[in-house]
């Protein structure tokens, strides 16, 4: 019913720069919260990155002063800017959005995304 499609991803060496892109789409009634996590090979997934629909954020202390997440609630898409991108930002990156689903009762949703992979390598 709710469906994300992500994109950005790719190969960059350290110290460059990415952007990642999911946008929401299906029978949404409302979002609470959008957020980036990411699993490195032999790792959990992990919260990078979380913002609500009132524009509160936070971060991971690891990507905190080199990444910024913002969204664009008319187009109920979320966006992570990552800039100075280290090796061990290598990963497999998802979108995860929350929120509320069309018709009423309005049941809660929860939907991931298929993940994009970052490489940061030189």
């Amino acid at each position: 019913q709710v469906q994300l499609v992500e994109s950005g991803g790719g190969l960059v060496q350290p110290g460059g720069s990415l952007r990642l892109s999911c946008a929401a789409s299906g029978s949404i009634f409302g979002i609470r919260a959008m957020g980036w996590y990411r699993q490195a090979p032999g790792n959990e997934r992990e919260l990078v990155a979380r913002i609500t629909s009132g524009g509160n954020t936070n971060y991971a202390g690891s990507v905190k002063d080199r990444f910024t997440i913002s969204r664009d609630n008319a187009k109920n898409t979320v966006y992570l800017q990552m800039n100075g991108l280290k090796p061990e930002d290598t990963a497999v990156y998802y979108c995860n959005v929350d929120g509320t689903l069309l018709p009423p009762p309005h049941p809660d949703f929860s939907s991931w995304g298929q993940g994009t992979q970052v490489t940061v390598s030189s």
